[in-house]
């Protein structure tokens, strides 16, 4: 018999890994697994930030841990995955989330910037991937959700002058296909969101410097995105609901990438 919508949605025993977790998108989206029920370990660099996150979604009710590390090294991320499991048990649900960015002209770009965006935003998704993968997601079958950008869609929207974070941001687009297309067979969904322009503390400066006016101009819902709008397309991309979804990407972006085509 088919289950319900409510019991597709329920995330009642699962256990998900968020990275970037301590604020802006990766909390909102940590939270909205955990409000669907799912056990969450928050990751991110700095301790008491984590530590303010997890305190926040405990008060609400969640489930909710916390784990500092580097997702840009790979010794880190092997360490993270071992203590994850350690923890958790098993990981279900992993979100690919943390990320850097880096603003110059492309003649101008120093190389060491470049290298540091790639590392963690495209090198750190396919390593730790890959470690939750060997840590028993293959012979389970789990959810991977892979953080991209619509500025991985296309050239700079609104002259971002962001080479490096939207060419990062267009490799995960394809890492989501191609992951997609392998993991397929063991049970694993790997599936991509692409979110608009949101206060967040990384695009903060280039709302302001733009004035959030000009950015909301530019979006058919007049809008930037807020602290509830990843939520719904997390939980359907984690949850039974999206079973049948993978490889894909959405954008979340109010509009934007319609008009941008």
């Amino acid at each position: 018999m088919a289950r319900s919508v409510q019991q597709l949605f329920d995330l009642t025993g699962k256990t998900a890994l968020v990275t970037g977790g301590s604020r802006g998108l990766g909390l909102q989206m940590a939270q909205a697994l955990g409000e669907a029920g799912a056990r969450v370990l928050l990751t991110a660099r700095k301790a008491a930030e984590l530590e303010s996150a997890v305190t926040a979604l405990q008060a609400q009710g969640i489930d909710a841990q916390w784990l500092a590390a580097d997702c840009a090294q790979p010794e880190a991320i092997a360490s993270l995955v071992q203590a994850a499991v350690q923890r958790l048990g098993s990981i279900d649900i992993l979100v690919n989330n943390a990320g850097a960015t880096w603003g110059a002209k492309a003649e101008e770009h120093p190389l060491a910037a470049w290298d540091k965006v790639m590392d963690l935003n495209i090198r750190g998704y396919f390593l730790l991937s890959q470690a939750v993968a060997r840590a028993g997601m293959l012979q389970r079958g789990g959810r991977i959700i892979n953080i991209s950008s619509i500025a991985g869609l296309g050239g700079n929207p609104i002259a971002m002058r962001t080479l490096a974070y939207n060419t990062s941001k267009g490799a995960v687009l394809n890492f989501t296909r191609a992951l997609a297309a392998e993991w397929g067979p063991q049970g694993i969904t790997v599936n991509a969101i692409c979110p608009g322009f949101f206060r967040t503390k990384m695009a903060s400066g280039l709302i302001d410097s733009i004035g959030e006016a000009q950015m909301c101009a530019q979006a058919p819902l007049r809008r930037l995105g807020d602290d509830e709008d990843l939520k719904g397309i997390t939980v359907l991309l984690a949850s039974a609901a999206g079973k049948h979804i993978t490889g894909q990407w959405l954008a979340v972006d109010g509009g934007v990438s319609a008009v941008l085509g």
